[in-house]
């Protein structure tokens, strides 16, 4: 595996190629049916919460995390509100300005402001449980609430809710084959599925008020990390419920391995980055001494959660990893 120094890795150009173009209507379709959609008529899915009844087409869309945000602009649909990752910041810079523009901001994730949310007249809102749980019976009052269970790990299930509430099942068939073909040609890339899986990678992110994250296998990247055949780390099996394994930069030595990715949220100092990334223990890991660590995103890496994120992380791992001939 070719090695690379330590450095920011950029998103392709072509990585938002997954976005789907979609069909307009054409004057041969059934009218009777376009007149029933006009008048109300709904479809049932099953959610988190039970089965509800949604449009069956949504015109107004309103997205209160970043997973749904990505599912909704993957799918072609633009939401008329969504959240932000926090009060200062907008929406993850990785998504198309152009389909960003025009989104209303209704706060922050797991405080979305309930009256914003009203103004914008939504038909369908789109949320987890482990976001709104608390606020779905208000929610439910103004439209028709879809809540996936959690968010993250279970990333791809999510995104088939999300497009069943959305009605957008071709779309939906079309993003995950892209997604599958994507990923094996970056395994190619790599050197092929024995290549790939020698290949030990690790994911480490610097939390602001946090210890220090070595990503497990089950989460939103490490399911990215194994579509494409990765090996990962023993010390990945240490994860709490398979998400990470938190350590002290006294103890950064166990986030070693042939190649590591870190993201940082936050402050850096406060964050533990300047400190850890300065320390003797630091350079004396094998990746930093091969120039195997690949600073990225968080946003886009772990914030991200999408089809749309995954095709850019995607071109990154492709990027990093690529073997030479």
């Amino acid at each position: 595996m070719t090695r690379r120094t330590a450095r920011p890795l950029l998103a392709a150009t072509g990585a938002l190629a997954l976005a789907v173009t979609l069909t307009a209507c054409g004057a041969g379709e059934d009218t009777a049916a376009d007149a029933g959609k006009d008048a109300g008529a709904t479809r049932t899915v099953r959610t988190a919460m039970g089965e509800v009844k949604v449009p069956e087409a949504p015109k107004r869309v309103v997205v209160l995390d970043t997973a749904e945000l990505d599912s909704a602009l993957t799918l072609g649909v633009k939401p008329v509100g969504a959240v932000r990752s926090d009060a200062a910041g907008g929406f993850a810079s990785y998504l198309p300005k152009k389909e960003l523009a025009g989104i209303e901001n209704v706060g922050v994730i797991a405080q979305p402001n309930l009256e914003a949310i009203a103004a914008l007249k939504p038909d369908l809102i789109l949320t987890s449980k482990v976001r709104d749980e608390a606020r779905y019976a208000q929610l439910s009052k103004i439209a028709a609430t879809v809540m996936t269970e959690n968010t993250g790990y279970p990333w791809k299930e999510n995104f088939q809710l999300h497009a069943e509430a959305l009605g957008k099942q071709k779309e939906a068939d079309r993003a995950t084959a892209a997604h599958e073909k994507r990923a094996a040609e970056v395994t190619e890339a790599v050197g092929g599925p024995a290549k790939a899986k020698e290949t030990e990678v690790n994911v480490v992110r610097f939390v602001e008020g946090a210890d220090i994250r070595i990503y497990g296998k089950k989460n939103y990247i490490g399911t990215l990390l194994a579509d494409v055949g990765l090996g990962r780390p023993a010390v990945t099996d240490k994860a709490t419920d398979g998400f990470s394994y938190d350590v002290s930069p006294e103890k950064i030595d166990l986030a070693d391995a042939d190649a590591v990715f870190t993201s940082t949220y936050g402050d850096p100092e406060k964050a533990k980055e300047t400190q850890t990334t300065k320390s003797a223990l630091w350079r004396s890991l094998n990746a930093v001494k091969s120039g195997a660590v690949h600073k990225v995103e968080d946003e886009l890496w772990i914030q991200g959660i999408g089809y749309t994120a995954a095709q850019q992380i995607l071109d990154e791992l492709e990027e990093a990893l690529a073997t030479t001939s």
